[in-house]
């Protein structure tokens, strides 16, 4: 009877170390010094989406073997939500409505995301241009932006699936 609360609670672990990664994976400078993304909570926000849409996807990709990983992932990433609201000082009442709001967000942008990485560069980058705001006095370079989150999901593709959820995303 225990085994389900130690295994829940390691796919947890393994879930809240992937999410580490993902948020780095999500962090990587050329994002905001070269493309031109905002380092503002707002930029960092899409990013950390974006990121974790491609790792999400790769995971449902392997189908039911990731598919508790992939929730628990989900899980780290509102927890983390959570955390943070409440670090920047939203009041008490107001985070479960707002952690709510952003993780609807989550499914509505992932939605946008698989039917735009479905269709071609063009419309990748103008759906990218729409969501990611551009640093102060810059413009987003959205073609860019498209070129490197394709050549990501080709990488994490390429990528084991043991890999991939041992936190080992590109670079």
């Amino acid at each position: 009877m225990l085994d389900w609360f130690f295994n829940r609670a390691e796919s947890r672990r393994k879930a809240s170390e992937l999410y580490g990664a993902v948020v780095t994976f999500a962090r990587r400078p050329v994002l905001y010094e070269a493309i031109g993304v905002a380092d503002t909570p707002e930029g960092r926000y899409e990013m950390l989406v974006l990121h974790l849409f491609l790792v999400m996807e790769r995971l449902r990709a392997a189908g039911e073997v990731a598919a508790q990983q992939s929730q628990s992932l989900l899980e780290a990433f509102v927890t983390d939500l959570d955390d943070n609201m409440r670090e920047m000082g939203i009041g008490d009442l107001t985070v479960p409505k707002k952690v709510k709001k952003a993780a609807a967000a989550f499914y509505d942008r992932a939605e946008v995301y698989r039917a735009a990485m479905a269709g071609g560069d063009t419309e990748l980058a103008d759906l990218l241009a729409r969501l990611i705001p551009a640093a102060a006095g810059r413009t987003l370079d959205a073609a860019a932006l498209a070129a490197d989150i394709r050549s990501q999901a080709v990488k994490l593709k390429a990528q084991p699936l043991d890999s991939v959820l041992a936190g080992n995303l590109p670079e």
